[in-house]
C-alpha cells in the first residue's frame, strides 16, 4: 500500500520533478501539495507567481492544494509557527512524510528535517545529491516545461527572467551558475508536463526589480488563443 505524503510545492521545476519521481516509484500517494504564499502579495513566496496560477497548476495536476500564508519579511519563528500549524492536522490524519525538491544545500535540508521532526514527520528528498546538469536535462527530457519567474541579478542579467527553461537557457548560463538554480540563481513556474491534464497557459507581464537585486517577471493567467502565451 502506497504511503501518503505531503509535497512541499513551490510551483517550480524541482518540486515538480520531485513529485514526478515519487509518483513514478509507486511507493507514495500524494495527500496534498503544500505551498507558502506571501499574504500581502498573494503570490508564491520567493517565486513571485500569482496564486491564481498556482491554483490552476494544482487543478491540472488533479491534486489538492493547501496554502500556508506568511507575511512579507517573515521571521524564522513566524514561518515555523505557521508551518507547524499547517502540518499538525496532517500528522494527526496519519500523513507523516513530506517530499521536498532539495538537491545539495545541506543546511536547508537540516533545517527542514528539524522542523518536521518537531511534528513527528520526516522528509524524503528524491533529487538529493544528483548531478544538477543531468537533473535539468532529465526534467526537460521527461516532457516538463517551465519558465523563469525570478532571477538574482547578482548572478544573472535581466535577459534570463521570463525565459523558458530549455537547452538554450542552460547554454547561456554563465560559468558558476547552477543548472538547476539551486543556489538561488533563478526560480521557475512549471506550466506543462507529463503529470498535467492540460497546459497552464500564462503570458509574460511586466518585469520589475525588487530589493535592488531580484528581477521578477509577472506571469499572467491566459487562455488558449491569447497573444504572448509562454510556449
Amino acid at each position: 500500500m502506497a504511503e501518503p505524503v505531503v509535497v512541499s510545492w513551490s510551483g517550480g521545476k524541482d518540486s515538480a520533478f520531485a513529485l514526478y519521481e515519487v509518483l513514478k516509484s509507486r511507493e507514495y500517494e500524494v495527500a496534498v501539495l503544500l505551498t507558502t504564499v506571501t499574504e500581502e502579495y498573494d503570490r508564491i513566496s520567493i517565486h513571485g507567481v500569482r496564486s491564481v496560477l498556482l491554483e490552476r497548476q494544482a487543478a491540472s495536476l488533479n491534486l489538492p492544494l493547501r496554502v500556508v500564508y506568511i507575511p512579507k519579511d517573515c521571521t524564522n519563528a513566524e514561518y515555523e509557527s505557521r508551518m507547524v500549524e499547517a502540518l499538525m492536522p496532517l500528522a494527526w490524519e496519519g500523513v507523516r512524510t513530506v517530499v521536498a525538491g532539495d538537491i545539495f544545500l545541506a543546511d536547508v535540508r537540516e533545517y527542514r528535517e528539524r522542523l518536521l521532526a518537531g511534528v513527528g514527520m520526516r522528509g524524503v528528498f528524491p533529487l538529493w545529491a544528483k548531478d544538477t546538469a543531468r537533473l535539468a536535462r532529465s526534467f526537460m527530457g521527461s516532457g516538463f516545461r517551465a519558465v523563469t519567474s525570478c532571477v538574482d541579478s547578482h548572478v544573472l542579467d535581466f535577459a534570463f527572467v521570463g525565459r523558458v527553461f530549455d537547452e538554450e537557457f542552460l547554454a547561456d548560463l554563465p560559468p558558476g551558475a547552477d543548472p538547476c538554480g539551486e543556489n538561488g540563481e533563478f526560480h521557475s513556474f512549471v506550466f506543462d508536463g507529463p503529470l498535467f491534464k492540460e497546459k497552464v497557459n500564462c503570458a509574460l507581464g511586466e518585469v520589475v526589480l525588487r530589493d535592488a537585486r531580484f528581477y521578477y517577471c509577472d506571469l499572467l493567467p491566459a487562455d488558449a488563443g491569447d497573444e504572448d502565451i509562454v510556449s
